[in-house]
């Protein structure tokens, strides 16, 4: 598939699509749809922001960064669910395959992006937190910079309260509960609290409940594996051979890990915020034994 990036220095003037039709082997049409899916940016001076507007005006020795990836602007975005609009920022459940930030080639399959086209009133969108692409749950996205700081500021500095729901193999009953995994993850301290909720013991499965004191990058997924007892679905940290054993499917089984609660203080207006995923959106041992 077509997969191509140039840069080009703006010496006369020219609008956009004309720029990026002398050095493209594109349509008119392909060049916009691209646009409008985040794979132009622009600098100009020492700033350089991803752009949207077909009319911008052009200066001289301006800059297009134009990144063509057709796999990645072929990509359809699962919706994602709105929970909650509280003006300066919103809560949002992501769904398996959407993304928390955009890369360079694109950022219409991004939470984000998603809340920027589809809420009500339309209004500026920055990202807060992450979740992992094959995660799914409850995620903050701001409307104002000062909204997006603060919140920002509050995960990095573990003052928001987030459970998660995860289903692994093999039997937790069998540990202390609840069971506090001390890990260190890139010679970061990590720390998470393990609980079961449930044990279906002919697929030897278990439901958990997690809370984390820190958010460094897969821990969860980490620390579960390193007491043997891998997240179904994770390819990266758990054990290939029981990843499709759970399903009469070809169909690989998704990752089951869920943020389903958050909870911290508003920045905006100093009261306690407590945000739960419906039910129904949980991970659920029913839907992988039946």
């Amino acid at each position: 598939m077509k997969k191509f990036e140039c840069h080009i220095n703006i010496d006369r003037a020219i609008n956009i699509v004309e720029a990026l039709q002398i050095q493209c082997d594109l349509s008119v049409g392909e060049i916009k749809k691209a646009i409008d899916k985040g794979a132009l940016w622009h600098s100009r001076g020492k700033t350089t922001q991803r752009c949207r507007r077909l009319k911008k005006k052009l200066h001289i020795e301006d800059k297009l960064h134009f990144y063509y990836d057709l796999d990645v602007l072929s990509q359809t975005p699962t919706p994602a669910i709105l929970i909650a609009d509280l003006s300066d920022y919103s809560v949002w459940y992501k769904p398996y395959g959407m993304l928390s930030q955009g890369s360079k080639w694109s950022d219409h399959c991004t939470v984000t992006r998603w809340a920027q086209k589809n809420l009500l009133p339309e209004r500026p969108v920055f990202p807060v937190h992450r979740l992992d692409r094959a995660a799914t749950g409850l995620i903050l996205v701001a409307h104002s910079k000062s909204a997006a700081r603060a919140l920002s500021m509050m995960f990095e500095q573990n003052q928001v309260e987030k459970t998660y729901h995860i289903i692994v193999h093999g039997d937790h009953q069998q540990r202390p509960q609840p069971d506090t995994i001390d890990l260190a993850i890139d010679d970061k301290s990590a720390r998470s609290h393990f609980r079961c909720l449930e044990h279906h013991q002919a697929s030897n499965l278990s439901l958990l409940q997690v809370n984390i004191e820190s958010g460094r990058k897969h821990q969860i997924r980490i620390h579960a594996a390193s007491i043997g007892l891998p997240v179904v679905g994770d390819r990266l940290h758990g054990k290939a051979a029981e990843l499709n054993q759970l399903k009469d499917s070809d169909d690989p089984v998704d990752l089951q890990l869920c943020a389903v609660q958050l909870k911290f203080i508003c920045p905006t207006n100093k009261t306690e915020q407590h945000f739960s995923l419906p039910i129904e959106l949980h991970p659920q041992l029913a839907k992988l034994i039946d």
